[in-house]
């Protein structure tokens, strides 16, 4: 059983925290996250450090304790150090490219995939088989790197599509002749 509730968050310098009701700000030198906790868990802030009690020890309150707790710690390291996720096009022709705001990727399709990024993200494409997502949240770098890879996800056979840097793609045989 995770105790991860329990662990006590530290503030860094230059972070500040604001709880409103059940909306909580954490603002940093990267820039700004809001979310909404939920109004069961109470959360206490005293001399640069966060702690997360719950009101039962029922199996959904040990599970919303611990999440609000991540969630909330996650937030604390984007507006200090930021989130990037890496990703790598593997295949003959799949390259990538950046125009202005917009991502083209050549994927094998006979048209080109274009998605536009969002705007609290940013993008970049050190070469044409590498793309950076970086940005304050964890979960819209994770999110829209996920939209990237699942255009063209790593197929089984060959290996070939987008993955993340690092990723291991678990390749079958394939048929054979008699």
């Amino acid at each position: 059983m995770s105790r991860i509730g329990y662990k006590p968050v530290e503030i860094p310098s230059g972070v500040e925290v604001k709880a409103d009701g059940d909306q909580v700000t954490v603002k940093g030198p990267k820039g700004t996250l809001t979310r909404t906790v939920s109004d069961e868990i109470t959360m206490t802030v005293k001399d640069n450090v966060v702690t997360f009690e719950r009101p039962s020890n029922d199996n959904k309150m040990r599970a919303l304790h611990g999440a609000t707790r991540a969630n909330f710690n996650n937030m604390v390291e984007g507006v200090t150090k930021g989130y990037k996720k890496d990703l790598e096009l593997v295949g003959v022709g799949y390259r990538a490219q950046l125009k202005g705001k917009t991502l083209v990727l050549n994927l094998g399709y006979s048209n080109p995939v274009e998605l536009a990024t969002p705007a609290d993200l940013q993008l970049e494409v050190p070469d044409n088989t590498h793309i950076t997502v970086s940005g304050i949240s964890k979960q819209r770098v994770g999110d829209f790197a996920a939209e990237i890879r699942a255009v063209r996800s790593p197929e089984p056979y060959k290996g070939k599509g987008v993955r993340y840097v690092g990723e291991y793609v678990r390749r079958k045989e394939g048929k054979t002749g008699k």
